[in-house]
C-alpha cells in the first residue's frame, strides 16, 4: 500500500514511523515531511495547505491512503477534495472540522446539541470593549480563546482579571494569532480532564 501522511510536525513522524514498521506499507511519502520521516520514507515539497497539489501528487503517485495529521487543511477541506477526486483519504470533512477549528461553533454546536460545556460568550474583533465589560462582570478565573486555529497556543487559562485582559489584548489587539482571533470566547473556567 502506497501511503501519503500530510504534515511536518511531531505527529506525522509518529505516524510514518508506526507505518514504516507495517507489513501493508510498500511506499510511504510525507508532505512536506521533516527530517525524521525522510528516514522513513520520501518527503514530497508540497505544503500542507497546497490542497491542488496535494490531490495532483497522490493521483499521479497512485497513492492508496492518505492520512492528515495538521489540523488546517482538514479545515479547508481536504477531505472533501481528495473524496471528490475519487482518492481514499482518513479525517473529517470540512463541516465536521469546524468542531476543531471554531471554538465559538464547537460551543454553539454543543449548546444547541443540549452538550454539557462551559458557559461562554463570543465577541467579533470589533466588541473589544463589550469583551472588557463582560470579563470584568464576570471575573476570574476566566477562560480566554482567540476562535480558530492557532497552533495550540490561543487559549489562556486566566487567574486575574487583568491577565484575562491582558489575554484579550494579545489575541484581539496585537494580532498575535492573525485571523484566529477575528472572534473571542470567553468562557467559564473549568477544573477537570479535558
Amino acid at each position: 500500500m502506497r501511503i501519503l501522511v500530510i504534515g511536518s510536525g511531531g505527529r506525522e513522524h509518529a505516524l510514518v514511523k508506526a507505518l514504516a514498521h507495517s507489513s501493508t506499507a510498500s511506499a510511504l511519502f510525507a508532505a512536506p515531511g521533516n527530517p525524521g520521516t525522510a528516514q522513513l520514507g520520501t518527503n514530497v515539497d508540497i505544503a500542507s495547505d497546497d490542497l491542488d497539489g496535494l490531490v495532483t501528487f497522490a493521483e499521479r503517485e497512485d497513492i492508496d491512503l492518505t492520512i492528515v495529521g495538521p489540523e488546517q487543511p482538514l479545515v479547508e477541506g481536504i477531505v472533501d477534495r481528495f473524496e471528490d477526486a475519487g482518492l481514499r483519504i482518513i479525517g473529517p470533512s470540512a463541516e465536521a472540522a469546524r468542531l476543531e477549528g471554531s471554538k465559538a461553533f464547537a460551543n454553539q454546536f454543543m449548546n444547541r446539541h443540549e452538550i454539557p460545556t462551559a458557559s461562554f460568550r463570543v465577541f467579533e474583533h470589533d466588541e473589544y470593549n463589550e469583551a472588557v465589560h463582560y470579563i470584568e462582570e464576570v471575573g476570574a478565573p476566566i477562560v480566554v480563546k482567540a476562535d480558530g486555529l492557532a497552533a495550540g497556543k490561543g487559549a489562556f487559562v486566566c487567574s486575574t482579571v487583568e491577565e484575562a485582559r491582558d489575554a484579550l489584548d494579545e489575541i484581539v489587539k496585537e494580532r498575535a494569532f492573525g485571523t484566529a482571533g477575528d472572534k473571542v470566547v470567553v468562557e467559564e473556567r473549568m477544573v477537570g480532564e479535558e
